[in-house]
């Protein structure tokens, strides 16, 4: 007999890629589902597993049932200000795909919100955030391997919110200079140099850094924080190697160095193992900052920090208000509780992953000349294509626009001042359709010939 973790994830499996059939048109408006019986066959699986996920997809309205027939799927209705929809190819957006926002769900856990805590929801709470959801993050991190108490966890108002802070706020160490990766963040590279706070760029690229140089930048006394994506890194899309983990989390005790890293779609990791800088980090000068943004909506607005001891109460200081929405608060820890963030990561991972490997195949069946490097990413939402030095990226850019394919350049993930940087576009599958990315990744590799001067 099957465990009951057995039949959980064969259920999750089976409802994960029905959700992707339908998503992706495989059923489409009015066209009959397998019965019950064929369904069992395809999945090999019980008719109760098949008839529970079924009935999920009726309660989403992803299906309605016919008596005595079947089920049907329901017709797909678009937001007529999706880019898409103007027969544009978005590699663009950064924004989660709105196809996959998890609506219903979240509808009922804000009920049940609600019903729990009533008008306590209305008031100004705690600035370090809801009791009941910090101490479900508990379990929830140590899913990705961050071990933390749920005093040393603040939640925020969205991931940026807890860089602000950090970036602001005196350091025990005394240090003033933020170390950044080139490529970086662009955001958060944008407001650094607004608030006017010392930065610095440090070299990072596809294959990983350079922890000689590292070691150089930490030892010279100057670093507060290294500001790092360590997982699917934004523009790049790669990730750390484990002996750059484990190293870079010594480094920081050795040389009284923080550092901050943003762990901003850790879900997307499709159940692969993987354990960030924090994990590794014995003197406790890792800050760890995720968002929920990223896999739930942008509008939830909500993110969380895990910190050191000694940077408690020095972030507390700045975070005086409790300015993260309470009920959206309880509705995200109702939401993790009943399993529905783990049933909803699974699904996006797996989505995202098809339209990376659709890129991958597009970008080797299309560049017979290999003009564009990329690197080997098969997770995430971002990927670097390199170009050649003699490619004119703004001309490359427009003509792309003209064409309907959107595209960021490169440059714009790096500091104002920093001189060394490479010619790539970022491409992002998170807006890109699945059946449009070949098309897509076509007409960049035209474009890239057409503006490479000899």
């Amino acid at each position: 007999m099957e465990t009951n973790g057995r039949v959980k994830k064969k259920y999750l499996s089976v409802l994960t890629d029905l959700e992707s059939k339908l998503r992706e048109g495989h059923y489409g408006p009015g066209r009959k589902l397998p019965s019950v019986r064929e369904a069992t066959t395809l999945y090999g699986c019980s008719a109760g597993t098949i008839v529970r996920a079924y009935a999920e997809l009726e309660r989403r309205h992803e299906i309605y049932s016919i008596p005595q027939s079947g089920f049907y799927a329901v017709a797909r209705s678009r937001d007529t200000s999706d880019p898409d929809e103007g027969g544009k190819i978005d590699f663009a957006s950064a924004s989660p795909d709105e196809e996959m926002f998890p609506y219903l769900d979240f509808q009922h856990c804000l009920n049940r919100a609600i019903d729990r805590h009533k008008t306590s929801l209305f008031t100004y709470g705690n600035p370090q955030g809801l009791d009941t959801l910090r101490q479900t993050l508990v379990s929830h991190f140590a899913g990705d391997q961050v071990f933390a108490k749920a005093e040393n966890i603040v939640v925020t108002s969205g991931a940026q919110q807890a860089l602000d802070i950090l970036a602001k706020m005196a350091f025990p160490n005394g240090k003033k200079t933020v170390l950044v990766e080139q490529p970086g963040y662009d955001l958060y590279l944008r407001f650094l140099e607004a608030e006017g706070i010392p930065v610095r760029g440090f070299p990072r690229t596809s294959e990983g850094i350079d922890l000689a140089e590292l070691e150089k930048m930490f030892a010279s006394g100057e670093v507060k924080f290294f500001y790092t994506m360590s997982r699917f890194q934004n523009p790049l899309g790669t990730s750390y190697r484990e002996e750059e983990r484990k190293a870079i989390a010594k480094l920081a005790g050795k040389y009284d160095t923080y550092v901050v890293e943003d762990d901003y779609v850790a879900d997307l990791g499709g159940g692969r193992r993987y354990e960030p800088i924090f994990s590794y980090d014995r003197n406790d000068h890792t800050i760890y900052v995720k968002s929920f943004s990223k896999i739930v909506f942008p509008g939830l607005r909500l993110g969380a920090a895990v910190l050191p001891e000694a940077l408690r109460a020095i972030f507390q200081a700045h975070k005086r208000y409790g300015d993260a929405s309470l009920l959206s608060q309880a509705a995200l820890e109702v939401y993790i509780r009943n399993g529905m963030y783990d049933r909803h990561k699974h699904a996006i991972a797996s989505q995202y992953a098809e339209r990376m490997m659709t890129l991958n195949e597009a970008l080797g069946a299309c560049d017979d000349e290999g003009i564009i490097e990329a690197a080997d990413v098969r997770e995430g939402v971002y990927i670097q294509f390199k170009l050649p030095r003699t490619v004119n990226l703004d001309r490359m850019t427009k003509q792309l626009a003209e064409r309907g394919v959107l595209v960021v350049p490169g440059k714009e993930f790096y500091l104002s001042d920093y001189g060394d940087w490479d010619k790539f576009l970022r491409i992002s599958v998170s807006r890109a359709k699945k059946d449009r990315i070949e098309e897509g990744v076509r007409a960049i590799v035209e474009e890239a010939k057409r503006c490479n001067r000899k």
